[in-house]
């Protein structure tokens, strides 16, 4: 029996050897599915009017609004698309239609087709002004049931640990900072929701080691920032509004926590064993929107250099559009070498056009800057794979018949920037 086992030993070996091998390989091709999308709490019920605006009262008049919101970004009527549009009785008045189910069913069909482990919920949940606290007469309870739990509270139904990754966006912040905490402490409490602070870092459960979000609030860094109102003209050329924004205290970094942000979003992406490092901030880095760019700007000296050092990408909402660049990091001293994709995905209730003359100028005027894809006056999201050394994006719209059938529209691969 001894000189048996002692024959087997190798054939041991052998098997022990390929099984690690397997093991390795297993965990280099695990695939993990996100769903993304941003801006998509829209329910035209709750817009007040300006006491300069008047309402709508004709299909004709609301053609013609859709018009001028074109030909400001566009010499001509090429490509026009005007949103769907819908009679609202609280103003009197036609009004954009919401895309906030469609899009929700839209990616409810394609996650059952293509897989869903988790998503990003990438802020603006709640329009116009995110929770009130009651102060405008409607319960935030009512808020929070009509524009998180009924289109995303089952949103990943039959998933194991299926979880979306939520953060606030500038008009979420709107009303105090006690009401975008009561937003905050909603989704902390909500079973399918996951908030746990303002910025955080998380590794979704079953890819721990393979994938972290790092999630960032873009709004309260602008708010504490210097930031120029935008001004650009129909032919793209940005110019000096000779304004600056401004923003209430309550949105400013406060704590030493909170002022800390950037070095804490640079020493945890320096300091990840994950294989890939996701950051998701409400607000662009690049954008083709035309009424963003000034942002874009100032967040770009904030945290882009670290971003190039330090992650494999980045997704954002708040432009209501579909969007995919790249940028080679020119400049940044230690960058890392493939070119850091920047993903918008803002398009879940509202449309925007895109300023074709801003983007044509933006990828000549700054170097290393490429557009790859920029879709305007669409409802829409992201689907992102993460598949061994590469992450496949794929931008996917719904028609305005507001049926909310997926529709790919674009697909790009982008490998692993990040080494460890």
């Amino acid at each position: 029996m001894k000189n048996r086992t002692n024959k087997l030993l190798p054939v041991f070996a052998c098997l022990a050897f390929f099984g690690n091998a397997h093991a390795e390989n297993s965990s280099a091709e695990k695939v993990i599915n996100i769903s993304i999308f941003g801006d998509h709490g829209v329910i035209p019920f709750y817009n007040v009017l300006d006491d300069d605006d008047q309402p709508i009262r004709t299909m004709a008049d609301y053609m013609a609004d859709q018009v001028e919101g074109h030909l400001e970004k566009n010499h001509t009527m090429e490509g026009f698309s005007p949103t769907p549009a819908m009679f609202e009785p609280a103003q009197g008045s036609w009004v954009p239609a919401s895309g906030m189910y469609p899009v929700a069913w839209a990616q409810k069909e394609h996650c059952q087709t293509r897989g869903c482990d988790f998503a990003l919920m990438l802020g603006d949940n709640i329009y116009p002004d995110g929770a009130t606290l009651g102060a405008d007469g409607v319960t935030d309870a009512r808020r929070f049931k009509e524009m998180l739990h009924q289109p995303y509270g089952n949103f990943g139904a039959g998933t194991p640990n299926f979880t979306i990754y939520s953060m606030l966006g500038n008009h979420d912040w709107r009303v105090s900072r006690e009401a975008a905490v009561a937003q905050m402490e909603y989704l902390q409490q909500h079973p399918n929701f996951y908030m746990p602070d303002l910025f955080y870092k998380v590794s979704p459960p079953g890819f721990e080691g393979e994938v972290e979000i790092f999630v960032i609030d873009t709004e309260m860094l602008l708010a504490s920032g210097v930031v120029k109102e935008e001004k650009v003209d129909v032919d793209g050329n940005e110019l000096d509004s000779g304004h600056y924004e401004t923003w209430p205290d309550h949105i400013k970094l406060k704590t030493p926590e909170e002022k800390r942000m950037l070095e804490w979003l640079e020493t945890s992406l320096k300091n990840s064993k994950a294989r890939w490092k996701i950051v998701a901030g409400h607000h662009a880095l690049w954008s083709g929107g035309g009424s963003k760019f000034e942002k874009a700007r100032t967040l770009r000296k904030l945290f882009m250099p670290t971003l190039c050092r330090y992650a494999d990408a980045y997704f954002n909402g708040d432009d209501h559009t579909l969007e995919a660049w790249t940028d080679d990091c020119v400049g940044v001293t230690d960058a890392l070498s493939p070119p850091l994709p920047l993903m918008t995905s803002g398009a879940a209730g509202k449309q925007r056009n895109i300023h074709p003359a801003l983007i044509k100028k933006q990828q000549q005027n700054y170097p290393g800057v490429t557009s790859l894809f920029s879709k305007g006056q669409a409802f829409g999201f992201i689907h992102a794979q993460i598949k061994g050394e590469e992450l496949r994006v794929q931008i996917l719209t719904t028609p305005n018949d507001l049926s909310g059938r997926p529709i790919v529209e674009a697909e790009f691969t982008f490998p692993r920037r990040t080494t460890n």
